[in-house]
């Protein structure tokens, strides 16, 4: 999406390090989910990461080829979090502890609401999303059941 929200819909920001690997997947694995529940969905969904290194690149070849097997484009551009985002986007979902952490030294009173992705996760999951960017192609497969576990709880809370 990378654009500002509609004030007419929620709106959700995914937030990892560089915006190429964690947080690309958690939007396109979200607004997958929310379409095959419900195509004309106000829901808006975006990407975003603490540093912009990677501003205007795709993700990770290797997210996009593991999401791509599971029926899901990852079509989103790299881009850095702002300040802006944190008033514009109704719930911002960190990957980890430490974006977490990143984000809320941006501005001590954000009107979204800041979660991590485990939040949505039963206590089986780890804390962290770890970043599988150094590793082998079974991160990123373990990054994406993270995310797909994630999607109904984070759904059933945006519809309660």
């Amino acid at each position: 999406m990378n654009s500002v929200p509609n004030a007419n819909s929620f709106s959700i920001l995914f937030v990892c390090l560089g915006n190429i690997c964690r947080s690309p997947a958690g939007e396109g694995l979200l607004q997958h989910s929310i379409d095959a529940l419900e195509p004309q969905n106000r829901i808006e969904i975006d990407s975003a990461g603490t540093i912009g290194f990677h501003t205007g690149k795709p993700a990770d070849h290797r997210m996009r080829s593991a999401a791509l097997n599971r029926g899901v484009q990852l079509l989103s551009r790299s881009r850095k979090i702002t300040i802006e985002d944190l008033h514009s986007f109704d719930l911002v979902i960190a990957m980890d502890r430490e974006n977490l952490a990143d984000i809320q030294r941006m501005t001590p009173e954000p009107t979204a609401e800041l979660k991590l992705l485990s939040d949505f996760l039963g206590d089986d999951w780890p804390s962290d999303v770890p970043d599988p960017y150094y590793g082998g192609d079974d991160g990123f497969e373990y990054v994406l059941d993270m995310i797909e576990a994630a999607c109904p709880s984070i759904i059933n809370s945006i519809s309660a």
